[in-house]
């Protein structure tokens, strides 16, 4: 089992070490306390192999972060996670037939994409999991943030691909992350799923809020919304089995007549205008959306 069932790819020395210690009793694969005395050498199956970025335009080809951030010295950690920097993660292994059952994990989350004050950060749990599916496990459980919910940050597309994904059987949401990681805010809440490769149907929706648990089966992509609450969906369902007409045709959510919130006055103008800055007058040319024909 310990020589050709249990392999491990660590995201930093420190946590090979940690890992090795785990899962054969000492920092060593081939150490005197070792669980394993099938390993030579002293790393085992839980590899670790510092690399470096592949820079393109100022960013990594692999990753997507900044080079200006990251491009530094030997001394220095390049969080260069050997699983995402490159095409095929089966040349980890050395072995181009491996067949994995079963892939679990907890990624890193986020780097960052830019220098400097108020620099923000670049998601890249997502990346583990495409590379996840490429070795085409049976069984796919990984815990990551919840906010590939809404998209953005170089998610829309992941985002879409989990939604329309039948092979998710299982979704389960902690809105507040505390309460899966005690003592740890993340913005969002935090999720952990079970994709199954054979399995072809509607997924199990659990939220988790202190002590409550609320359960459904729905599709994910039922609506263009991913709405992640249980109860919420029921009073969506409730609402339109009993009208036709909603919020949504009547207010717009952004520039609904084409004219941004901090639009100035024109001395000139002919139409009134009532912003957040007061009242005044602005040119009817201006308007570009929602205008009538012949006005």
């Amino acid at each position: 089992i310990f020589a050709k069932q249990l392999f491990g790819i660590a995201i930093t020395e420190l946590t090979a070490l940690m890992s090795r210690r785990t899962v054969y009793g000492s920092k060593k694969a081939n150490g005197k306390y070792s669980f394993c005395d099938a390993f030579s050498d002293e790393e085992g199956n839980i590899r670790y192999k510092r690399i470096k970025h592949t820079w393109k335009d100022g960013r990594c080809i692999y990753c997507g972060t900044s080079q200006q951030v990251f491009d530094r010295g030997d001394d220095a950690e390049t969080y260069a996670y050997n699983f995402i920097h490159l095409e095929n993660p089966l040349e980890l292994f050395n072995q181009p037939n491996m067949k994995f059952n079963v892939i679990i994990g907890n990624p890193p989350y986020q780097l960052k994409d830019g220098g400097g004050r108020g620099s923000s950060a670049k998601p890249i749990y997502h990346l583990f999991i495409e590379q996840a599916k490429k070795l085409n496990p049976r069984y796919l459980c990984m815990i990551i943030p919840a906010r590939w919910y809404s998209g953005g940050k170089g998610l829309d597309d992941f985002r879409n691909k989990m939604l329309a994904d039948r092979r998710i059987k299982k979704l389960v949401d902690y809105e507040d992350s505390r309460d899966c990681f005690p003592g740890v805010d993340i913005a969002g809440g935090i999720c952990y799923f079970l994709w199954q490769n054979d399995y072809d149907g509607i997924c199990e929706v659990e939220n988790i809020r202190k002590s409550q648990k609320h359960v459904a089966l729905r599709f994910l992509d039922e609506y263009e919304t991913f709405i992640r609450d249980n109860l919420a969906i029921r009073i969506v369902q409730k609402v339109k089995e009993n009208c036709d007409s909603f919020l949504d045709d009547v207010v717009s959510s952004r520039m609904p007549f084409g004219i941004p919130s901090n639009a100035p006055f024109d001395d000139d103008g002919d139409l009134n205008l009532i912003t957040n800055s007061g009242r005044g007058k602005i040119l009817s040319r201006r308007v570009t959306k929602r205008t009538r024909p012949n006005q």
